[in-house]
């Protein structure tokens, strides 16, 4: 009777092959039963306990005046976020500076705002049209004025939440720029430079694409942070977000848990969305630095000292060479 011999993915033969059975591990069975009990309980206590009132919940899940709610909590979330992210390289790029007096604004900043509560900050914005009646134009240290407007026409309610929002967030995300600029290796700029590009140029063109890499998944966690944070804005006092439309409602109807259980919900729809996008985004600025499979599977050449004619995926090898971003 012939000896059956198993061939690899190119037809050729592997002799004597071992096929090793995998290692049992009923500890992870157990583990895993465990947690399905737990979450069935959970599930099965959420669905069935009264006190959740469940139709209350659907009956304002798409309250007109809850969809609003989510509608400027979204809003100020993409504006904070937006405004903080240039706002956090300038900072950055500043904390870099060979400048004392750049480098010492760009620390000053961070230390404050990130020294004092958001809370505390919004509520100084609330009263900015207090503290500083009008904004004015004209030459500094003297009484000549050009243009001048009342505070009050300028910083509504509205742009002193989202300005206060995005001041704060800066000085965080300022410190996660720099953490991704300081991660890019000193010879590319070095390399740049010996092609005589500007120092903007190479910031632009060689550092912050290989820094986002880094710099993308704790901003993603920021952004996610920012959308709960928008909840805060009632120190301004902005009253249109969507913990505040959540809490009217439920003042008026004398219902609270319900009406927390819609904010919860909308909360959670927005994060998973911007989960999304973030794993999007760290796919994209992640390209080119991910091991990948070489020989067959990987349509990649063999490994050096590998023949066309040797097997290449009797293990699974990765490429063992890291991207280093532009080459000169």
């Amino acid at each position: 009777m012939p000896h059956h011999v198993e061939h690899d993915s190119e037809g050729l033969p592997i002799p004597n092959r071992i096929k090793a059975k995998p290692v049992k591990r009923p500890g992870q069975i157990v583990a895993a039963i465990i947690v399905v009990i737990f979450a069935a309980m959970i599930v099965k206590g959420l669905i069935t306990n009264p006190r959740f009132e469940w139709n209350v919940v659907w009956k304002y899940l798409f309250n007109e005046r809850v969809l609003e709610g989510v509608g400027y909590t979204l809003l100020l979330t993409v504006i904070s976020m937006v405004v903080a992210i240039v706002l956090a390289v300038v900072l950055a790029v500043m904390r870099k500076s060979v400048n004392p007096v750049l480098r010492g604004v760009s620390w000053f900043y961070i230390w404050f705002f990130r020294g004092t509560p958001v809370y505390t900050q919004l509520v100084f914005w609330g009263l900015f049209a207090v503290l500083i009646p009008r904004l004015s134009l004209g030459i500094p240290l003297t009484s000549v004025e050009f243009w001048s407007i009342d505070s009050q026409a300028i910083i509504t309610a509205f742009n002193a939440a989202w300005i206060g929002l995005a001041l704060n967030e800066a000085a965080y995300l300022a410190e996660i720029v720099r953490a991704g600029l300081d991660a890019v290796d000193p010879g590319q700029e070095e390399a740049a430079k010996a092609l005589g590009m500007k120092r903007s140029m190479i910031m632009r063109r060689v550092i912050l694409p290989q820094a986002m890499r880094i710099i993308i998944p704790p901003t993603g966690n920021e952004t996610i942070g920012m959308l709960k944070t928008t909840s805060l804005v009632l120190a301004v006092p902005f009253t249109l977000d969507l913990q505040y439309a959540t809490n009217a409602i439920a003042n008026r109807i004398y219902k609270p848990i319900p009406l927390l259980l819609v904010a919860s919900i909308w909360y959670l729809f927005i994060t998973s969305i911007l989960m999304v996008i973030q794993s999007m985004l760290e796919k994209h600025f992640g390209r080119g630095f991910q091991a990948r499979p070489v020989g067959p599977k990987g349509k990649q050449p063999p490994l050096p000292g590998k023949t066309d004619g040797e097997p290449k995926d009797d293990v699974n090898k990765t490429n063992q060479a890291e991207f280093m971003g532009y080459t000169a």
